[in-house]
């Protein structure tokens, strides 16, 4: 399922996650290596056309991983200090490498990447919320493609 889709089943959160995503310029990315162990990097994102996309650099280790095995998961930047404005913000999904010129072409008059570079489209798995309610709750709203919300409520 792409963001488009997911904005579409769920608008409200959808909204929610951009508005995150749009607080800070880098964001940080999981990816598996090789050996399967968790590798995090910075990472740039956009949500243009109905697609969340994921830009690198040529020959990153990210890329890298990605080509081999495209599961991923982005948290959005918390920011500076404490307040976490908005909550933590997570998205798990599968992200293919984009090689269509008119595709990347689009992109890049967009953008304006440095290039070379590789783009990856997302497929969305798994999307969470995570944040504070009247001080006195924490709140965790889960979304999984074909399914409503899920929200959770803990003192």
């Amino acid at each position: 399922m792409n963001w488009a889709a997911f904005s579409s089943a769920e608008p409200d959160l959808a909204k929610t996650v951009e508005t995150r995503f749009g607080a800070f310029t880098h964001h940080v990315l999981a990816t598996l290596r090789k050996d399967g162990s968790p590798r995090t990097t910075g990472l740039e994102v956009r949500f243009l056309r109905g697609e969340l996309w994921l830009g690198m650099m040529p020959g990153s280790l990210k890329a890298l991983d990605l080509r081999r095995d495209p599961r991923f998961a982005l948290q959005a930047n918390p920011g500076e200090g404490q307040s976490m404005g908005g909550g933590d913000v997570r998205i798990t999904g599968r992200a293919l490498e984009v090689e269509d010129p008119d595709t990347k072409g689009a992109y890049v008059t967009e953008v304006e990447p440095p290039e070379p570079f590789h783009l990856f489209r997302t497929e969305l798995t798994e999307v969470v919320r995570t944040y504070v309610e009247d001080d006195k709750y924490l709140v965790v709203q889960v979304w999984k493609p074909g399914e409503p919300v899920r929200t959770l409520r803990r003192t």
